[in-house]
């Protein structure tokens, strides 16, 4: 099998935020690849840490120590100019809130085409038009909708204006924060459809960050569980359903609604206490404990979960 080739690497990641006694550790040693071509999911709870990381990558958060690479180069702290431009152009973001994300005084066609505008990425007005007009296309939208305003549209309309702006820039990664969380059910899907094609289409590679386990089951390669600021498992996508370690991804997916009544009437919630954990002699650490599977834990529990595959 060939070595898949590595886009994004994070290695000890750490971010914090305030100093002295009001610092926040929000993310802790954090460490994992994406490889091209691939949706990485990074799954976890509001605040643990997930939102922190995309914006990382992105270099709109700084990092306290540890570091980034894009393509085997440094992008954390201080870099080139040339990088940077590259860095912006290559990694963009699809924000959460499609509500908030846009200028609500701009027309589309400027929303669209502000990071052409920035970057001198066109040739002249008519190639600037027609980028635009593209992008409105590629997301499933009228080219006539650019002379419009964002309160006009709805918000799965909305979400495909934010998705256009990012795919404008040409990238070859894209974060996805949370991106139909703030949708209706009924247009999450066709969102979720759009993206899967456009990966397809365009050769793009996702980190998908989601609070909903069933949402990332469909479109992910492998999944990430955070909790507050640590990742404590990491494997395929239907891997991490079938055997679940860690008690918080197994917590997570208890809370997965099951289609069938009667099922779910009888299945057992399992709340997360992480008081479970004695770290205190016996330390953790992050363990590849079948091929592509990683857990985080002390070797106590790492024997445990052992015992729990063999079964």
């Amino acid at each position: 099998m060939q070595e898949k080739e590595k886009l994004i690497e994070l290695k000890d990641l750490q971010i914090t935020f305030g100093t002295g006694k009001k610092k926040f550790v929000a993310v802790d040693h954090v460490n994992f690849d994406i490889y091209k071509g691939e949706t990485f999911a990074l799954v976890g709870e509001s605040g643990s840490g997930k939102t922190t990381i995309g914006r990382a990558i992105t270099r709109i958060n700084p990092v306290s120590a540890g570091e980034i690479l894009f393509k085997g180069r440094r992008i954390s702290g201080k870099i080139s100019k040339e990088l940077d431009l590259e860095v912006i152009k290559k990694c963009q973001m699809i924000f959460q809130d499609p509500q908030a994300s846009l200028n609500e005084r701009a027309k589309v066609d400027y929303i669209i085409s502000e990071g052409l505008i920035n970057h001198h990425l066109y040739k002249d007005e008519k190639d600037r038009y027609n980028k635009v007009q593209n992008a409105l296309r590629e997301v499933g939208l009228l080219p006539e909708f650019a002379s419009r305003f964002p309160h006009e549209f709805s918000g799965g309309q909305r979400q495909r204006i934010g998705i256009a702006r990012a795919l404008i820039m040409e990238p070859e990664f894209v974060v996805a924060d949370e991106p139909i969380s703030a949708l209706d059910v009924s247009i999450r899907a066709q969102v979720l459809n759009l993206l899967n094609e456009l990966k397809k289409t365009k050769g793009l590679t996702y980190l998908f960050i989601a609070h909903d386990l069933s949402v990332v089951r469909f479109i992910s390669d492998r999944i990430a569980v955070i909790h507050k600021g640590r990742i404590v498992e990491l494997a395929e996508a239907e891997e991490l359903f079938l055997h679940p370690l860690h008690p918080y991804t197994k917590a997570l997916l208890s809370a997965v609604p099951i289609p069938d009544p009667e099922r779910e009437k009888n299945k057992e919630l399992i709340v997360y206490d992480p008081s479970i954990h004695d770290y205190s002699v016996d330390q953790p650490v992050w363990e590849e404990i079948l091929p592509g599977h990683f857990v985080y834990g002390n070797q106590k529990e790492l024997e445990g979960y052992r015992r729990e595959i063999e079964k």
